[in-house]
């Protein structure tokens, strides 16, 4: 990884993210009855387009680049390709998107996509085996001759590996002795690694994956090790809040989300928060926390214009 001294350090620095992400204490009757404590880490104020945990992944990242284009993954609502695509233009990098479904080549790009390449994103549509063979080393080659991006940095889907999760572990330190369970989203488990990590003793991480499938506990377990060399902190996993699965947004979650927007004056993004402040509703109903508990929601991002 490049040093202090690189060109994009300064360059990030001047974005001007707003650190420590603010925490606010919200006043909801749902756990006030249960004597629990919400509080609402808003990690979606760092940044207006590098929202949330996306800054704390990327900034990493792109300091490792060291000016080179960046390639990265992701599906066709891919917040993380949003954020890729704003940081390449606020920073003057080349960015590449490859993009999962070769069937949406030559289509019209919807919203999400439309702004990546607004921003100067160029993207590459590829099949579905294509893109789950994207981490085998001859598949990856093939994409980058493909995208005339050999020599380009390469950043995985969702954004997650070891300088993203070590990028993340800073979210736990600035949590330390605010909460007894700090609960957060996860799609890739980038995140919930780092934020772990950087927990005090005694305090837990809880992720709420919005993807179905039950393959996390692995590749949480792999970040770590990648970035810390083993384990650390204590974290957990409740997967019954997908909701079907990504950017699966049912009425019954959509309804949810838009009144928790008028209870708290929040916006609520739906793909990740909602799915979380729906678990976490469901949790302090079935008692899950004692009382006296303080639980604090990472906002990890807001509903894109």
């Amino acid at each position: 990884m490049t040093g202090p001294d690189t060109p994009d350090a300064p360059r990030l620095a001047a974005l001007n993210p707003r650190l420590p992400s603010p925490v606010r204490e919200v006043v909801d009757a749902r756990f006030e009855r249960r004597g629990v404590r919400l509080l609402l880490k808003r990690d979606d104020l760092i940044h207006p387009e590098l929202i949330g945990n996306k800054w704390r992944k990327l900034a990493p990242n792109l300091t490792a680049a060291g000016g080179r284009a960046v390639v990265t993954f992701g599906g066709a609502y891919s917040n993380h390709l949003r954020a890729t695509a704003a940081a390449g233009r606020l920073l003057g990098i080349p960015t590449v998107g490859v993009v999962r479904g070769d069937e949406l080549a030559g289509r019209p790009l919807n919203p999400s996509l439309a702004r990546c390449a607004a921003d100067g994103m160029r993207l590459h549509f590829v099949d579905r085996a294509t893109y789950r063979s994207k981490s085998e080393p001859r598949a990856l080659a093939a994409v980058l001759r493909a995208t005339d991006a050999e020599d380009a940095y390469v950043v995985p889907e969702g954004g997650s590996n070891a300088e993203a999760v070590r990028g993340c572990r800073a979210l736990g330190t600035e949590l330390c002795d605010q909460a007894d369970v700090v609960a957060v989203a996860c799609g890739t488990g980038g995140t919930l690694a780092g934020l772990a990590a950087g927990l005090a003793p005694g305090q837990r991480a809880l992720g709420v994956p919005v993807l179905k499938g039950g393959f996390l506990t692995g590749e949480i377990e792999d970040l770590q090790h990648q970035a810390f060399g083993g384990a650390r902190g204590t974290w957990y996993l409740d997967d019954r809040f997908h909701f079907g699965g990504y950017a699966r947004v049912p009425a019954e979650l959509d309804t949810f989300a838009a009144d928790f927007e008028r209870r708290h004056d929040l916006p609520v993004e739906r793909l990740y928060v909602a799915k979380l402040l729906y678990a976490l509703v469901a949790l302090v109903g079935e008692g899950a926390f004692p009382r006296g508990t303080t639980v604090a929601a990472v906002i990890t991002g807001r509903p894109f214009p």
